[in-house]
């Protein structure tokens, strides 16, 4: 006991974080993968799409999120707790607007997606101001550097979903994407526990100094669009293919993309580590290159090692993921590894240079990612085109960021 009690005192809270993450992808992974197999490909389309919906989300989510962490690091005493109101406040303003026009428009999601039932867009609609909400929570405790909470929020999230999804599909006989979207926004509620709430006040008269609210309101700006580019890129294809394919063909696609995109949310991991750390030394005066090429470093070499295994055995790697019912996609899986692998590295170039206040990259990922749709709208006579065009378009991506980067690198 004595030995486990002084391994536990040598972790750093960096490295809590980290496996905390690590374990989270695994019980997402997990949760999907049990989907699959409950589900078969062609309902697994629809319960992939609202997860899919969630990635949306997450990534607007995260646009308060970064602001959060970003802000907690520079301001402080009167300013902070102006600005952590104003972000909790416009944060559920913001999340209410959005569910609530999902909802409106739950019926044209149903015709646009193809789905059996609008039901499952208005549970999830419900959810969405709590996902806003909890994201301004999360920035708060990343900002300040306070991992272990910032790791519990995560995990209530991540198990409650997998436990309650599970086991609502199990017991309850009603239509599986009603219940996914159900468990999906049951979890919001859990993914407030921990929460930072003291001296919350949505009635507060204090306000940030203009220069202040200038600078807050530029980087969220940007920061939006930089995250509204991310959505383009990490979901415009799972919404394409299950717009221009059948049933079918797109839950064997989601289950594809679900694979080969283990090594994007490793990624988002050391994004979490990166931003409060850039941050904090371009405050302190201090090199920020040598943080970028660290964690470059890491997923260059995940990524690696993950597009060799797919290569290597695809075959076995879906069957023990998904079964055999998913076996036709084997000879894409190295492919989509490879896409999603050089948009993770170009990700971390991304957010390096949105941390310095850097938006040249935030207007070419979105040039890119524009178009990466246009090539798919054009280019979808087969399930293998469409992830050839994403190696093409995240190549460009990836080089694009490394020029930016040299050209730069002087005053990095």
């Amino acid at each position: 006991m004595s030995t486990i009690k002084i391994l536990l005192k040598k972790i750093t809270p960096e490295q809590l974080f980290m496996g905390s993450v690590l374990l989270v992808n695994g019980g997402n992974y997990i949760y999907n993968l049990l989907l699959g197999r409950l589900l078969g490909p062609e309902a697994f389309a629809e319960a992939a799409l609202l997860i899919t919906l969630l990635l949306v989300l997450s990534f607007v989510g995260m646009t308060f999120q970064l602001a959060t962490a970003k802000f907690a690091v520079l301001f402080s005493g009167d300013q902070w707790l102006s600005f952590k109101n104003r972000s909790y406040k416009h944060a559920t303003i913001f999340g209410t607007i959005a569910g609530i026009l999902i909802i409106v428009f739950s019926k044209n999601l149903q015709e646009l997606f193809h789905t059996k039932s609008h039901w499952m867009f208005i549970l999830f609609g419900i959810g969405v101001p709590l996902y806003f909400f909890m994201s301004v929570n999360r920035g708060n405790y990343q900002g300040n550097q306070d991992f272990k909470n910032l790791s519990i929020t995560y995990q209530t999230e991540m198990w409650s979903r997998l436990l309650i999804t599970i086991a609502l599909l199990l017991l309850v006989p009603l239509e599986s994407s009603f219940l996914v979207a159900l468990g999906i926004g049951i979890s919001f509620i859990f993914g407030l526990i921990p929460s930072d709430l003291k001296d919350l006040s949505f009635t507060s008269k204090a306000k940030l100094l203009p220069e202040n609210a200038k600078r807050v309101t530029k980087f969220m700006i940007l920061t939006a669009c930089y995250e509204f580019t991310q959505i383009i890129i990490n979901n415009s294809d799972i919404l394409l293919v299950k717009h221009y394919f059948d049933a079918l063909d797109a839950g064997l696609y989601a289950s594809l993309a679900l694979i080969g995109r283990v090594v994007y949310f490793v990624a988002w991991m050391f994004v979490m580590l990166l931003l409060p750390t850039v941050v904090q030394k371009q405050k302190d005066g201090e090199p920020t290159a040598p943080i970028l090429f660290k964690y470059v470093g890491y997923i260059g070499l995940l990524s690696a090692v993950i597009v060799t295994a797919c290569y290597i055995m695809p075959e076995f790697i879906i069957t023990i993921m998904f079964g055999d019912a998913y076996i036709a996609m084997a000879g894409l899986l190295w492919q989509y590894a490879l896409a999603t692998s050089l948009f993770a590295i170009g990700n971390i170039f991304a957010y390096y240079f949105l941390s310095l206040d850097h938006y040249v990259p935030v207007i070419l990922s979105g040039l890119l990612g524009m178009s990466q749709i246009i090539l798919v709208v054009f280019y979808h006579d087969t399930l293998e085109i469409v992830v050839q065009v994403q190696i093409i378009a995240m190549a460009i991506l990836l080089a694009v960021q490394i020029i930016y980067f040299l050209l730069k690198k002087s005053k990095l």
